[in-house]
């Protein structure tokens, strides 16, 4: 665990941003399927919910609305969409080569149906152990090349102060090495600053498109998943679920020992089939504010008082011709600041999101070392515009959330001011 955090320590910078725009690759045409996804029985937005063109390694995610749009090229065979979430049945879209709009897609849950299976035989922390083992046979066995849609946010009380965009693309090893030869490069980016100067905060926090490298736990089991630590947490089995059209064990874990660095607590979800991780959410153990700081503060001003109050990630593999992939990736770090000798402290929330859109196993090119998002860089950006449909083309994003949009439209006002 040492390792990924002396790694993750030497990179991944928030707040100040600088995006490398280059030339998009080039695109084919392509149609589009949009629509909003809602629980089946309730009818409220589902959001963070998986969709995937069927049989095509093409993808993205809902928004906090429950909205998405899909950009497929026309040169593939599509026959359907489909939409999958924790806890719910799967949801297909037909598609026949048109664009399509405002398509609804009602997700049934499946609470109650799985939870009268007794789980026998399994012991978690055997379970889990065994899901290590796995590794090489469920996970990508030869290097790939993720497209991914990086979105990060950041919050002052209710207020956005903050907000950037980019498309990247992701050079990934074999799951059986380790991330050293993994890298990140940035394709196209933007992004909208406040200009107030009451809204800016110099401190610099664990973040940025490297995420994708550095908190994919399967190929990076320092973080949770590393054999000679895995006794340092207690494990439980709970009720089975599904994810995909698939059943989940469900292992919740805890710190049962006190390190130097904090641990995590949180919930594996295990497909029972392939015993591959297809999903983690984990956060970070506040017991002891200032061992968290230590790991997610790198840099503040003098008299600045940092109280962090919540960190948390969520990690989603999807299975894809028998293999799975790194397919979604949420992070989220919640602080209090204060000024000595002032009263009241202020609330921020940093959240960072990636979505795999695109996967590529064939003719795979590593990413120059030269071209990739290094860890001493800090990112800035020089694009002002913002949400303008045609920025994007044909890469497939996340859909910005009304209250986003309001935000985007409050800072482009502050610009122009």
């Amino acid at each position: 665990m040492k390792t990924i955090h002396r790694n993750i320590s030497k990179s991944l910078l928030l707040f100040v941003l600088l995006f490398t725009v280059m030339s998009a690759h080039a695109q084919d045409s392509y149609f589009t399927v949009s629509g909003i996804v809602k629980d089946r029985l309730t009818r409220k937005p589902l959001e963070y919910v998986t969709i995937t063109l069927v049989g095509y390694n093409i993808g993205t995610v809902s928004n906090a609305d429950g909205e998405f749009t899909l950009k497929i090229p026309n040169t593939v065979k599509a026959v359907s969409v489909e939409c999958s979430h924790l806890g719910y049945t799967s949801f297909r879209i037909p598609v026949k080569g048109e664009n399509i709009s405002g398509a609804e897609a009602l997700l049934t849950p499946i609470a109650g149906t799985l939870s009268e299976v007794v789980i026998r035989g399994w012991d978690a922390y055997y379970l889990v152990l065994e899901a290590v083992n796995k590794i090489p046979k469920n996970y990508c066995a030869s290097p790939a090349q993720l497209t991914g849609f990086y979105r990060e946010t950041v919050q002052k009380r209710r207020n956005f102060i903050n907000i950037t965009e980019a498309v990247i693309d992701m050079y990934k090893t074999a799951y059986s090495e380790n991330s050293d030869r993994d890298r990140v490069q940035i394709l196209k980016g933007r992004k909208l600053l406040s200009q107030r100067a009451a809204d800016t905060l110099s401190v610099k926090l664990l973040g940025g498109p490297n995420l994708s490298i550095f908190v994919d736990i399967v190929k990076n089991p320092d973080i949770l998943l590393d054999k000679q630590t895995l006794s340092d947490f207690s494990f439980k089995m709970e009720d089975l679920t599904e994810i995909n059209g698939r059943t989940q064990y469900v292992v919740t874990f805890q710190p049962r020992i006190a390190k130097p660095y904090p641990l995590y607590f949180g919930t594996f979800y295990i497909d029972k089939e392939s015993l591959a991780f297809t999903r983690a959410e984990f956060r970070l153990d506040m017991t002891d504010r200032n061992k968290a700081s230590d790991m997610i503060l790198r840099k503040k001003p003098i008299g600045l008082r940092f109280r962090p109050e919540e960190v948390s990630y969520v990690i989603n593999y999807q299975e894809r011709g028998g293999v799975s992939y790194l397919s979604y990736i949420r992070n989220e770090i919640q602080f209090r600041c204060d000024w000595r000798r002032r009263l009241f402290s202020t609330n921020y929330s940093i959240v960072s999101e990636m979505v795999v859109t695109d996967v590529n196993t064939q003719n795979v090119t590593v990413i120059p070392r030269r071209d990739a998002f290094s860890s001493n860089q800090i990112l800035g950006d020089r694009v002002m515009d913002f949400y303008d449909e045609d920025f994007w083309g044909a890469y497939n994003i996340i859909e910005p959330t009304e209250s986003l949009e309001s935000a985007v439209a409050r800072l482009k006002k502050q610009q122009r001011n």
